[in-house]
């Protein structure tokens, strides 16, 4: 029922100006959450029961077995045609490594709301190398998120000590490292996946880049009207996500929304909008979202591979000419990737695909 009284913006910039993000809510005790978190649709919140698995790949071995190896890049070209999404274990990164980066990023969220102020800021520069806060699109998107977010580039040159928040100081550059070489494995299967050598997408530029983007889900009091994020595609080439054991990581494939059930020890690597342009819609960049829980926090690391920020300006997209025929012709026009994700970010998370803009 409309609400004649309410003022959306104000109650935007009054959240925001506390920058102290959802967890704030929380910790004030509020039994109720504040209307702008209320969804506006109950499609937000559709959650299928559906007896559907995402397909898991075991990357043991792949480098020493060339028998292993084949079966895994048909694993790889199966699940990023079909579902754009994949589970990996035995992907080399130890277990203890995974669990002091979620640590460090609990810590970080769980820190003084006076030290977690000072990182707090809506400044995307390359001044900035962390940037903590509520919503990248609060202004923007229809219904705010029932989240907080910290982001740091972490590619090409790597932060100071100094530069990172105290709990993240040491795991951070120690983790993006290891999912680098995870990454670079992973660009190296998509390539064969597509009939390339398995240079060819690294050589394009898709590795030079990487962000991690860490997410802290508090425990919602009602979760029945909020979302943790709503449907939508990410802004990279892959995203290589660690996610706690919490759950509620859904994507969605063949009508339905599916559960991504968390996997000790695993991680979820998933195709983003400009890997499906590049592939001209050979791979696919599916929605997926996360719902809000009681149980809480839920935390989780997103490492979204891209160009280096130096060479966004410059560096020029299009669909591979070797996955082009006649009958297969470019279906998105050239890009850069700094105009795409500027696109992205400017549109927010608003039911809609990123792509459109960039479509023939």
């Amino acid at each position: 029922m409309a609400q004649p009284n309410y003022d959306r913006k104000a109650e935007l910039t009054a959240f925001d100006e506390t920058k102290l993000g959802v967890k704030g809510l929380v910790d004030a005790g509020i039994s109720q959450i504040p209307r702008i978190f209320h969804v506006p649709s109950p499609n937000y919140l559709k959650s299928d029961h559906s007896q559907l698995t995402l397909p898991t790949i075991d990357l043991e071995g792949i480098d020493q077995d060339p028998i292993k190896r084949k079966q895994v890049i048909a694993e790889v070209k199966d699940a990023m045609e079909s579902w754009g999404f994949f589970q990996i274990v035995n992907h080399g990164i130890p277990f203890s490594i995974l669990e002091d980066m979620k640590k460090g990023v609990l810590g970080f969220f769980e820190e003084d709301n006076e030290v977690k102020k000072k990182w707090y800021t809506r400044e995307m520069n390359e001044e900035r190398r962390v940037v903590y806060n509520s919503n990248f699109d609060l202004y923007s998107s229809p219904v705010a998120n029932w989240r907080d977010t910290i982001f740091c580039d972490m590619a090409q040159i790597t932060p100071q000590a100094d530069e990172l928040p105290p709990t993240c100081r040491n795991i951070w550059p120690e983790y993006s490292s290891k999912v680098m070489k995870v990454g670079s494995g992973v660009f190296e299967l998509l390539s064969e996946a597509l009939g390339l050598k398995p240079d060819h997408l690294s050589n394009m530029g898709c590795l030079d880049g990487i962000a991690l983007i860490a997410h802290y889900y508090p425990s919602c009091p009602q979760p029945e009207l909020a979302i943790g994020i709503p449907d939508h595609a990410d802004n990279s080439f892959i995203t290589i996500l660690l996610q706690d054991d919490v759950g509620g990581l859904k994507v969605f494939y063949k009508n339905q929304w599916v559960d991504v059930p968390p996997i000790k020890g695993a991680l979820v690597v998933n195709a983003g909008d400009l890997l499906q342009l590049i592939t001209n819609d050979r791979f696919i960049s599916s929605q997926h979202k996360v719902l809000a829980n009681k149980v809480g926090p839920r935390v989780s690391v997103a490492s979204f591979f891209t160009t280096g920020r130096s060479t966004e300006l410059s560096k020029v997209f299009e669909p591979i000419k070797e996955l082009l025929s006649e009958n297969n012709p470019a279906k998105y026009r050239t890009t850069t990737t700094k105009e795409y994700i500027d696109h992205y970010l400017r549109k927010g998370h608003d039911g809609t695909s990123a792509l459109l803009h960039f479509k023939i």
